[in-house]
């Protein structure tokens, strides 16, 4: 081969180097963002797990109450 047609086989190898970089960076950009994405529904899963079991707490808490309550309706109607 000639040293023309050589380095015309360089700068499309160069090229295509280049293009493969581009879409190299590209994909890990996208893959970056899907990550950010999945970490912010992460996020908000936990703090809605946390305010959750804050909710079931409050619950169970007014359940015990009330049932004490008619714990002592039953003894002073003498129905236990």
């Amino acid at each position: 081969m000639d040293d023309s047609k050589i380095l015309k086989k360089l700068f499309e190898h160069d090229q295509r180097f280049e293009d493969v970089d581009v879409k190299l960076t590209n994909f890990r950009d996208e893959m970056l963002t899907g990550m950010d994405k999945i970490m912010v529904i992460l996020q908000r899963l936990d703090q809605e797990r946390i305010f959750t079991n804050e909710a079931i707490r409050r619950l169970e808490k007014g359940q015990e109450r009330q049932q004490k309550e008619i714990d002592h309706i039953k003894q002073v109607l003498n129905i236990a």
